[in-house]
């Protein structure tokens, strides 16, 4: 191969490259605008039930937090205000739209207490809320981010919500499947067994799809909103990959196995016989109606076949993405692998995550090295009477490997 070719090969393929960063990054741009329009507009819905002058303080902090975030502190904004309306007597008769700012001077602390206790159990248009400690902090933020923002601005002559503490949060168990719960799990949606009447009605309909769709879960730890948001088009057998929308917009391939090849294979010469509706022609996983399948239904799907798997643990997809994780951190040992393939941004959100197996690892060492000899003939045979420490014959005692 001449000098002339191979430089017309190196540009061809620079080009080749060039067109397909274009292209993923038009489709990330197209889904960060699609998400920022739906996230705009539920704003819009939030905003027209809370006071005026929170819209001064959306446009505040809009370039210090996301989208994402701001309308998870709409929400737990319109919480607070329901509460005051509900619980501040001068403010009766008053629409909540129309409260001024200066309602806030009027807030003390013992009534952010008071809306914390409130959270732990509230009904609203007949449906029972509980919150533990980690929902009532994040209300709290909410608020204290609202107050700090009027005060800094010199509007508010205090800041009464920066003496309330957060709620001190306790690190939860991870949960997660084991291997032989995982093997049932998959086994009873392969089956159908220990179904209900009516599952089983529809289990023949769906059995391929929900193994493929559980398979996928456990077999690349990938979040139930990206695996919902899945387009035909974003399947590639040949690298075994998949293309996913990240948290943030970004796009992300992720890689599968054999097993997940396999499942994926089988559902989709079934899903070539479905036409699906309008405008769902490109989703992967569609529900029975023929429409892209849901969060909420992908739920669904996870609690019925883990329930016959295990009784004693409460199983959504994220604990589905926490077994992954948990599997893959046993078997490599790292935490910047798990980091980068369940898509954490930072690395010590993924250590902390994890933590609890490092510990286990911990405890497993603890009957490792023995001090002294077993008095248990059986044990005793297994010495090595001459041995200075048993089980590391080779090993000088100030040696550091392990």
């Amino acid at each position: 191969m001449t000098d002339q070719v191979r430089k017309a090969d190196k540009k061809a393929n620079n080009n080749s490259d060039k067109k397909t960063d274009k292209k993923t990054e038009a489709r990330a741009e197209k889904y960060s605008r699609a998400q920022e329009i739906k996230n705009t507009m539920k704003m819009r819905e939030i905003l027209d039930e809370l006071p005026r002058f929170c819209r001064q303080y959306f446009r505040g902090i809009e370039e210090s937090t996301g989208a994402r975030t701001r309308l998870a502190y709409a929400y737990d904004l319109r919480i607070f205000f329901e509460f005051i309306e509900s619980e501040n007597s001068a403010m009766k008769g008053t629409a909540i739209r129309d409260y001024p700012v200066s309602i806030l001077e009027q807030i003390g602390k013992e009534d952010i207490e008071e809306f914390l206790e409130y959270l732990t159990y509230y009904e609203k248009d007949g449906q029972v809320f509980t919150n533990d400690a980690r929902g009532k902090a994040r209300k709290l933020s909410a608020v204290r981010s609202m107050f700090k923002y009027f005060y800094t601005s010199e509007i508010l002559s205090r800041d009464v919500s920066a003496l309330v503490p957060l709620p001190k949060l306790h690190e939860k168990p991870i949960i997660r499947l084991d291997a032989d719960e995982v093997n049932d799990m998959l086994n009873k949606a392969d089956t159908g067994s220990q179904l209900t009447k009516n599952q089983q009605r529809f289990h023949d309909k769906t059995r391929l799809r929900d193994i493929a769709l559980l398979t996928l879960l456990l077999g690349t730890g990938i979040r139930v909103s990206e695996c919902v948001g899945l387009d035909l088009e974003d399947i590639d057998f040949k690298e075994k990959g998949i293309r996913v929308h990240r948290k943030g917009g970004y796009e992300s391939i992720v890689y599968f196995g054999d097993e997940v090849e396999s499942a994926l294979k089988d559902y989709l010469e079934q899903r070539k016989q479905i036409l699906p509706k309008d405008g769902h022609e490109k989703a992967l996983f569609l529900s029975l109606q023929n429409r892209r399948i849901t969060v909420r239904a992908v739920e669904n799907l996870v609690k019925k076949y883990a329930g016959l798997a295990t009784s004693l643990k409460k199983i959504t997809p994220h604990k589905l993405r926490s077994t992954y994780g948990t599997s893959l951190y046993r078997a490599t040992g790292d935490i910047y692998l798990v980091a980068d393939v369940l898509g954490h941004k930072d690395v010590n959100t993924t250590r902390k995550h994890y933590a609890a197996i490092e510990e286990d690892r911990r405890k497993s060492a603890r009957n490792i090295v023995r001090l002294r000899e077993s008095h248990d003939p059986d044990a005793a045979e297994l010495s090595e009477p001459d041995s200075e420490f048993p089980g590391s014959d080779s090993e000088s005692p100030d040696s550091d490997s392990e």
